[in-house]
């Protein structure tokens, strides 16, 4: 079994270091990021995706600046150091030039252009601040004041909320939908800027929340919500190539 590190007399291989990996948690978002990208490259060999020596030397090039190694012995050893190959640097270099020129076809501005104009109303924001507290009864006392001074909230919150935003004012700030509870999201999306609605159970109806709608935004196709759809169209491509294989994990 291939050694990993070692302190003093204590050797951690292969197999130790991946059960380490899974028990701190990061194996799984490791082996997230590893499919992904063989995943592409697959993809991209089936599509027959050609790439140049020069796109491959390019790369490799910028690679090797990052790292500081400026001379050839300096490669050599550097992949000496990791114990591995310059084909294993070039296919690596390759995976790598793949998965973004596949990703440019899957994010392409026809693409994005598209999937807003089918999903715009997912790109609707509000910004928002609320109220959370433990006890139904202590929520709908809050609520009942809000109704005659709603202009005492900010207080209210400083007074009573138990959540994280109590720092903040209660601000949660921008959201889209699918963000909130579902309870309370179709609520909150219709109600209107300034309106104070609740108490709604949330939190598996443990806490109990009060909303004030600070401010509305219709979707526009902005550089932020451009980002978000090609985050959805790189995810929903990904999870239809992971349909098309077997992907086994151990």
């Amino acid at each position: 079994m291939a050694e990993v590190f070692k302190i003093d007399d204590e050797v951690i291989d292969a197999d130790q270091f991946v059960k380490l990996l899974k028990l701190t948690g990061r194996f799984e978002s490791l082996i997230e990021d590893l499919v992904k990208e063989k995943l592409t490259s697959h993809a991209a060999k089936q599509q027959r995706l050609a790439l140049s020596a020069e796109e491959v030397q390019e790369r490799a090039d910028q690679l090797r600046r990052v790292r500081g190694l400026h001379r050839a012995a300096d490669m050599n050893r550097y992949l000496d150091s990791l114990g591995v190959t310059l084909d294993d640097f070039e296919a690596f270099i390759t995976d790598m030039l793949y998965y973004e020129k596949v990703m440019q076809q899957v994010c392409d501005d026809a693409a994005i252009d598209e999937y807003f104009k089918l999903n715009s109303p997912k790109f609707d924001a509000i910004e928002v601040s609320h109220i959370m507290v433990d006890s139904e009864g202590q929520a709908k006392e809050i609520s009942s004041i809000l109704k005659e001074e709603p202009e005492a909230f900010e207080e209210l919150v400083d007074e009573y909320s138990l959540a994280d935003t109590r720092d903040s004012k209660g601000r949660i700030g921008r959201v889209l939908r699918g963000a909130l509870p579902p309870e309370v999201e179709g609520k909150v999306f219709n109600a209107g800027q300034g309106d104070i609605i609740g108490p709604f159970a949330t939190v598996g109806e443990k806490f109990f929340e009060i909303f004030r709608i600070d401010s509305k935004e219709s979707a526009s196709l902005t550089e932020g919500t451009r980002e978000e759809v090609k985050r959805t169209l790189r995810e929903q491509w990904l999870a239809a190539k992971a349909r098309e294989h077997r992907v086994e994990v151990y």
